[in-house]
């Protein structure tokens, strides 16, 4: 039983303790339930007034950062797929240059190479020219070369035989020595 005797002296004790410190700091029970009051009605118009409207600001602010940020990395990843694509266009359009490239130096060497068929086709047009050419004075001089022999017969054997030749003998051995030289 003590204990229950203890505990209850320990609680009058406290009680007092309460009251004395109480008066020394200057409370009394009707002016701190005023202010309890007055402090209840402050806290409720603040919180209806001033911490509501600031709180529903910053939950605004609050969910336009978070867009913001959601935007940002959209912009990033959009960029990202941007630069691959850049990069993809870039690396089709270098082979395609590298294409166009070879197929003018293809197209360049066929020129060249027609070029130079034609050039051999005007080089050999000129050789056969020449060798027309050629054979035409060959064939020309040869004529001329008959001629001046068959006349060189004739005023040989005039002279020889010591007679002159009537045109009829002159013809008949310009005929007979062109074809002992055709021959």
């Amino acid at each position: 039983m003590q204990p229950s005797f203890l505990f209850a002296s320990i609680g009058s004790d406290l009680g007092q303790m309460a009251r004395d410190t109480a008066t020394r700091f200057g409370v009394d029970l009707p002016h701190f339930l005023a202010q309890c009051l007055c402090f209840a009605i402050v806290a409720f118009v603040l919180q209806r007034y001033a911490y509501k409207p600031i709180l529903t600001v910053l939950e605004e602010r609050k969910r336009r950062i978070k867009e913001s940020l959601d935007q940002a990395e959209k912009i990033k990843q959009e960029l990202a797929h941007t630069q691959t694509r850049t990069q993809e266009m870039l690396l089709q359009a270098g082979q395609q240059a590298a294409q166009l490239i070879e197929e003018a130096r293809a197209a360049a060497a066929k020129v060249q190479e027609q070029e130079t068929q034609k050039a051999i086709a005007a080089a050999q047009a000129i050789v056969d020219k020449a060798r027309q050419a050629t054979q035409a004075e060959r064939e020309r001089m040869l004529l001329e070369l008959r001629r001046e022999v068959g006349r060189l017969v004739v005023a040989t054997t005039a002279r020889v035989a010591g007679k002159v030749l009537t045109a009829e003998d002159q013809s008949r051995l310009v005929e007979e020595t062109n074809r002992e030289l055709a021959a």
